[in-house]
């Protein structure tokens, strides 16, 4: 895990959901720009077929999992976390792609 001294010092509970609510808002501006790239990428894209890519959401989904793995988080927590980001996102690209958003 990053910074483990950094996680120990926080001295309550009020700090430690401070700090996470800090990292949310960093996640939230990360999901906006994937989102604008994921836009991008449907208007790239010439069939729906190439949008819904199963494979590349698969290897995207499995390289979080490995990713966490090393940095000693749970891979199972990634893997949930970035199934339901690529599940989503490849819905809003298909919306996207179709020109209905």
């Amino acid at each position: 895990m990053n910074a483990p001294d950094t996680e120990r010092s926080l001295p309550d509970l009020a700090a430690v959901r401070a700090a996470i609510d800090g990292l949310d808002a960093k996640l939230v501006e990360l999901l906006c720009e994937r989102e604008a790239l994921v836009r991008r990428a449907a208007e790239l894209k010439s069939t729906a077929a190439e949008v819904a890519a199963p494979d590349r959401a698969l290897l995207v989904i499995r390289r979080a999992a490995e990713a966490a793995a090393a940095r000693g988080a749970d891979p199972a927590v990634a893997e949930a976390v970035f199934t339901a980001m690529v599940q989503s996102f490849v819905a809003l690209e298909l919306r996207a792609h179709a020109g209905e958003s």
